[in-house]
């Protein structure tokens, strides 16, 4: 069983036990309970429901495992001939959740 969930613009294909890394949601605390209510759609044992946009009465629960870092990115701006150049870094926060159920 799976299903698909829009989460912050995103899709995530989702099972459960399943961990996934989320952009980050700053109210959550490691241990709370978040209900995922835009499911877009849900297969189990070959039947599939497609949500027109999402699929009614349908849930995703899952638990917040904690907050985590991404990967450092440089972004580097630099005009030729001009000696003008410009360094910055960004490193995006994620929020670690575990799949616990998929209610239809």
């Amino acid at each position: 069983m799976y299903a698909v969930i829009k989460e912050r613009g995103k899709q995530y294909k989702v099972e459960p036990g399943e961990s996934i890394e989320i952009d980050l949601k700053e109210d959550a605390k490691k241990g709370d309970t978040l209900e995922h209510t835009d499911v877009l759609m849900v297969s189990n044992d070959g039947e599939t429901q497609i949500g027109a946009p999402t699929v009614e009465n349908a849930k995703v629960i899952s638990e917040v495992q904690g907050h985590t870092k991404g990967k450092k990115l440089t972004v580097m701006k630099f005009r030729r001939r001009k000696d003008s150049r410009t360094k910055r870094g960004h490193r995006q926060k994620y929020t670690k959740i575990k799949i616990k159920e998929i209610v239809t």
